[in-house]
C-alpha cells in the first residue's frame, strides 16, 4: 500500500470506530443515570450519609451523563475497536502473521476490560478512601466534573496499561521484538512503566504505583 492508501485506510478505520461508539452511546444514554451511580460508588460509599457530589454549572449534569454514556460505549465496543486496529496494521504483516487476528482481538479486549475492572474495584476505591481520609477535618464538596475526570483517567489509563503484556506478546510472536532485545532494554522499560504508573495513579504512594506497574 502507498502512503496515501494508508492514510485513506486510517480514515476509514477511524470512521468505522466513530460510528460504532456513537451507535453504542445512544442506548447507553438511556441508562446513564444508573451507570453514573455505579461509577460514583467508589467515592459515595465513603461520603457521610446524605452527602452527594455537587455541580457548579447549569450544564454539568447533562455533560456528565454524556461522558458516562461515552465511557460505557467505548468499553462496550472495545472488541470492535481493537479489530479496526488489527485491520489497519494487517496490510503490513506477512500471511502467517495475519492468522493471529482472533487471538489479538480476544486478548486485547480481555485485558482492556480486566484493567478497567481492576481500576474500578481495587485502585479507585483505595484512592477515594485515601484522599477523603486526608481531608477528614474538612467538609467535602466534590464536583461531578472533577470526579469524572479523575475516574476517566484512572480507569482508561489502567485499562491501557493492561494492554502492554498483550502488545509485547504479539510483537514477539511476529518477530518484531526478540528476547535479547527485551533483556537489553529491560531497565529502560521498567523506568518508563513506573513513570506512566505515577502519572495514572491518583495517589502518591509507591504501593499503588507498584500494583499498577506490575502488569
Amino acid at each position: 500500500m502507498t502512503f496515501l492508501e494508508h492514510l485513506e485506510d486510517l480514515r476509514k478505520r477511524i470512521f468505522y470506530s466513530f460510528i460504532a461508539v456513537m451507535g453504542a452511546v445512544i442506548p447507553a444514554w438511556f441508562f446513564s443515570k444508573f451507570l453514573y451511580k455505579i461509577l460514583a460508588l467508589p467515592v459515595t460509599q465513603f461520603l457521610p450519609e446524605g452527602k452527594k457530589l455537587v455541580f457548579t454549572s447549569l450544564t454539568a449534569p447533562f455533560m456528565l451523563y454524556m461522558k458516562v454514556s461515552f465511557l460505557a460505549a467505548v468499553l462496550a465496543t472495545a472488541p470492535f475497536l481493537f479489530l479496526q486496529v488489527w485491520y489497519f496494521i494487517a496490510p503490513g504483516l506477512y500471511k502467517k502473521e495475519k492468522k493471529h487476528v482472533v487471538p489479538f482481538v480476544l486478548f486485547t479486549s480481555f485485558f482492556f476490560m480486566a484493567g478497567a475492572v481492576f481500576a474500578y474495584f481495587i485502585v479507585f476505591p483505595f484512592a477515594c478512601k485515601f484522599f477523603l481520609g486526608m481531608g477528614a477535618d474538612f467538609d467535602a464538596m466534590i464536583t461531578v466534573d472533577q470526579y469524572f475526570s479523575l475516574a476517566l483517567r484512572v480507569i482508561l489509563g489502567i485499562a491501557l496499561v493492561f494492554e502492554l503484556p498483550t502488545l509485547v506478546f504479539f510483537l514477539s510472536k511476529m518477530g518484531i521484538i526478540t528476547a535479547r532485545w527485551m533483556i537489553k532494554y529491560f531497565k529502560y522499560a521498567v523506568l518508563l512503566i513506573f513513570i506512566i504508573a505515577a502519572i495514572i495513579t491518583p495517589t502518591p504512594d509507591m504501593i499503588t504505583q507498584s500494583i499498577i506497574a506490575f502488569p
